[in-house]
């Protein structure tokens, strides 16, 4: 498959999760995360039962517990306690905060023309957040930009390692079980367990589980590897208007002018972020085959 579509299909499907949250899930946050980190990686280690290098068994825990662990936690905490649109909208600043990541830890420095397409969704971030009629959660508000930085510097370790030497849907399993162990000790000794669980629930489990955990897990990591975390993160853009969407169809939560506004602009961020790095691509092609 395509890596901009892999990338493209992971982040809708991302967007389904908030709506699900709160329409099929118990109201347990960390019992979430490590349901969905678990189940995650039960489905992958099945499908492909490989080991990982003794080698990288510490950047495997460092990456279990960025890209999956810190991230479902603080994400569901977030989509428990704001708008599902709004929690979403943060996600839209992964771009930005992967390029300055990078920036730092691979001393890859980004163009003016990116970092200005990245502050346009960055801007439509705020009006949304500004502009919400709802009472906005400040601890919501907390978890949703620590989950967004989690999976932003998940992302750039993952381009400095690159991959060990197992399929890459036994490298997600095994994030994904790591991340899954720890949510769990924290679940539990936080007592962040539903009293009961009625069979709507099981269903919505399975689903986090599967559809919106394993599958668009491993399409994200694929892109990454193929493309690079800097190029791949503006695809995070399209979890909110996702979230949106839904919200409206299933909820009735229908966007204020402003956070339309703040939307477009979002997605105005995510196709100035791609030309800029066509045009970038073309210039280097150019100069390679210059006589």
């Amino acid at each position: 498959m395509n890596a901009k579509l892999a990338a493209a299909i992971a982040a809708i499907l991302w967007g389904f999760t908030y709506i699900l949250t709160t329409t099929w899930l118990p109201p347990n946050p960390l019992f979430l995360a490590a349901v969905r980190a678990l189940g995650g990686a039960i489905v992958l280690l099945v499908l492909v039962r490989s080991l990982p290098p003794r080698a990288w068994w510490g950047r495997l825990a460092v990456l279990g517990t960025l890209n999956t662990g810190l991230f479902f936690g603080l994400f569901f905490i977030a989509a428990t306690r704001l708008p599902g649109g709004v929690a979403a909208i943060f996600q839209a600043l992964t771009p930005l905060a992967t390029i300055f990541i990078a920036w730092g830890i691979l001393g890859a420095r980004p163009a003016l023309m990116r970092i200005g397409a990245v502050l346009l969704g960055a801007l439509g971030v705020s009006l949304v957040v500004m502009s919400s009629q709802a009472h906005l959660d400040m601890i919501g508000i907390f978890a949703a930009l620590g989950s967004m930085l989690s999976i932003a510097t998940g992302g750039v370790l993952m381009n400095k390692w690159g991959a060990p030497p197992i399929p890459l849907l036994g490298f997600t399993g095994w994030q994904l079980l790591i991340a899954g162990v720890e949510l769990s000790l924290i679940a539990l000794l936080t007592q962040d367990i539903p009293t009961q669980i009625i069979p709507i629930h099981w269903v919505g489990l399975f689903l986090l589980a599967t559809v919106l955990t394993a599958g668009p897990f491993a399409l994200w990591f694929s892109a990454i590897k193929q493309l690079g975390a800097v190029t791949v993160a503006p695809f995070m853009l399209l979890v909110p208007v996702t979230a949106f969407i839904l919200d409206a169809l299933i909820k009735g939560v229908w966007p204020t002018s402003l956070q339309l506004v703040g939307v477009a602009l979002v997605m105005g961020g995510l196709v100035m972020s791609q030309k800029t790095l066509a045009v970038a691509r073309s210039t280097l092609e150019a100069s390679v085959h210059k006589p």
